[in-house]
Parts: structure tokens; C-alpha cells; sequence
């Protein structure tokens, strides 16, 4: 874990627009610097999401729920490239095509360690083939869980504090973009 804090991270202003760069342990210490980050849903032909229960030796929200995978781009790198190749890492899945479906801006304070998220967030979402096998690593992932987003959303609701504090806000983005004039265009080939 303690070398993945000394990657960089793309510093970034308000609108998206690249300013600089930090290493992760730096750029998520109180107050924390605004950073591009990705969060991705990866959802089967039942229309269900795939969360993760973030390991317990994350340094930033352990043991809660959290969307399918999280990172950041190295500075330079593109967003969908380094999802891509974060999905391998953690949950040892390959060659799922992903889209951009929205941007989360937002902060939260971890109350446990005292490190911060500050993050210009790209929501993205992949679409699993039938048969798709996953071999998690146990230093990043703790369990996963299929859930309809409608289930997800009470969940939220329900009881917050068993999720990043990410995830109602990337969820909101997913379910925007899944509209049901979206799902029928997606089936019907469109």
C-alpha cells in the first residue's frame, strides 16, 4: 500500500483542467488538493451493479462499500486507460470497454485515519460479458456484491455509513445516464 501513495496524481482545477501534480499520500492529507480520480461501475445483462467492500488496510475508507473499482490517472494518462488497467489490478478483470457517463466533484474527511478525499471524479461505466470470471486481490478488495441500483439506493439511504462516502454521488451520476429512454436506445442496439 505505502508504495501506490507515493504514485502522482493529476492536480486539477475546478472545471477538470490539469494544474499540476501530487503524490496520493499528499494529495489526500488534510485539507487535501483537488485531484482527478475515476470510479467505475461495471453492471451484467440483469442490469445489476458490482460493489466492492474496500480491504481493510486501505488508507482511506476501509471496510465500506464502495463501486466496482477507484483510482487516479497518473498525470498525462487517460482516464478510461488507467480504469482499465485498475480493474486488472484489483478484481484481475481485462479488456472490458468502459464510457465516461458523468464527473462527481466532492470532499469527505475519513474520521477513522484523518486522510481526505478531494476529487474531481470520472464515472465510468463497463459492461460485463456473460461468464466474466473475477479474481479480486485481497490487499484492495474484501468481498464483492451484485445489487439492482433501485436495492442500491435504499441501501444508501438506509444506512450511509456502510458506504464511501463516494458512492451516493457517483450512483446519482450512473442512474442519470440509465435513464429508461437510455436502457431501451442500449437494447435495442441504439
Amino acid at each position: 500500500m505505502s508504495s501506490r501513495e507515493s504514485h502522482l496524481v493529476e492536480l486539477v482545477d475546478t472545471s477538470g483542467a490539469a494544474v499540476g501534480s501530487a503524490t496520493v499520500e499528499d494529495a489526500h492529507n488534510a485539507p487535501g488538493q483537488l485531484h482527478r480520480a475515476f470510479s467505475v461501475f461495471l453492471i451484467d445483462g440483469e442490469q445489476r451493479v458490482l460493489l466492492q467492500q474496500r480491504a481493510a488496510v486501505k488508507t482511506r475508507f476501509p471496510l465500506r462499500w464502495g463501486n466496482t473499482c477507484c483510482g487516479h490517472p497518473a498525470p498525462g494518462v487517460a482516464v478510461t486507460d488507467a480504469a482499465v488497467e485498475r480493474l486488472g489490478e484489483e478484481l484481475g478483470v481485462a479488456g472490458v470497454p468502459l464510457v465516461e457517463v458523468g464527473v462527481y466533484t466532492y470532499f469527505a474527511e475519513d474520521p477513522v485515519t484523518g486522510r481526505v478525499e478531494r476529487e474531481y471524479d470520472h464515472v465510468l461505466l463497463g459492461r460485463l460479458p456473460v461468464g466474466t470470471t473475477f479474481r479480486p486481490d485481497p490487499s484492495e478488495v474484501a468481498r464483492l456484491l451484485w445489487v439492482a441500483l433501485p436495492d442500491l439506493e435504499q441501501r444508501l439511504e438506509a444506512d450511509p455509513d456502510s458506504y464511501a462516502p463516494w458512492l451516493a454521488g457517483v450512483t446519482s451520476r450512473l442512474v442519470s445516464h440509465l435513464s429508461p429512454s437510455s436502457l431501451s436506445s442500449e437494447r435495442l442496439g441504439g
